[in-house]
């Protein structure tokens, strides 16, 4: 089989060398990741949600994945630090008047420029395509470019005029760096609000009048087997200690989920 009729084969045809490896198109892969949802890799449609570390997805996606953690889904990673619907912001954007989506080309006969957004920012007009820096606002959603909140300093939204602070700003689709800062600061705030959930738990519990108090004509009785019960018309009452030691434990299980 070949190397017949005096064909004389060439190097490169017997020896095999290593395999190239296919580089990614960097600015490609950067438009798709303002373009496609970071969960479900479909197009990014309303209503768009954001998270605390800046990932964008589509809200059912996010849904579906909260109601069965456990189906097999490509990306499922990106949104393991996601508990509940809480934990998500949907976004107020502003529509691009330049960008006429899909309906421009429907045939596919037509040059799709990837670098034009759905989305700008509503104070300087950049595209939202991930060459410019955009973050978000924790408090009511919407999204500005980092040019437009470094030239125009405000305490109080652009666009819906809602107050915000510096720490209620998110980065959309930041470096590694940003990454790992966001995850540090959402993993603090969660540490205080369970902090903060644990001790309104022991205050209230403690707060309540013991059952002597509330019963005055309530009588305590020594069981045969040494242990002491309060009686109050027949009705057994739990002793305040119990109570506060289940209160405890259903904390300490609160802030290990």
């Amino acid at each position: 089989m070949g190397c017949d009729g005096g064909t004389i084969p060439k190097r490169h045809e017997l020896v095999k060398g290593p395999k190239k490896v296919e580089k990614v198109d960097k600015n490609a892969e950067l438009a798709a990741r303002w373009k496609y949802c970071a969960l479900s890799t479909e197009k990014l449609r309303r209503p768009i949600v954001a998270c605390d570390l800046g990932r964008l997805y589509n809200k059912d996606a996010v849904i579906e994945y909260l109601l069965d953690k456990s189906a097999d889904r490509p990306n499922s990673e990106v949104a393991s630090h996601l508990r509940g619907i809480k934990d998500i912001k949907e976004l107020n954007l502003t529509d691009n008047p330049a960008w006429e989506g899909e309906r421009r080309n429907t045939k596919g006969d037509r040059y799709e420029d990837m670098h034009c957004a759905m989305f700008i920012c509503p104070v300087v007009g950049l595209e939202m395509n991930g060459k410019h820096r955009f973050c978000f606002l924790q408090t009511c959603g919407c999204v500005f470019s980092d040019r437009a909140l470094k030239e125009v300093k405000t305490e109080i939204c652009h666009k819906c005029g809602d107050p915000f602070k510096d720490e209620n700003l998110v980065v959309l689709n930041g470096t590694k760096e940003e990454v790992e800062k966001l995850r540090e600061k959402m993993e603090e705030k969660r540490a205080k609000a369970t902090k903060k959930s644990k001790k309104n738990k022991v205050a209230e519990t403690v707060a309540k009048p013991s059952d002597s108090k509330e019963n005055p004509e309530s009588t305590e009785t020594v069981s045969s087997e040494g242990q002491t019960s309060t009686k109050n018309g027949g009705d057994n009452s739990q002793p305040e200690s119990d109570e506060l030691m289940d209160t405890i434990y259903v904390c300490i299980q609160y802030e290990g989920t």
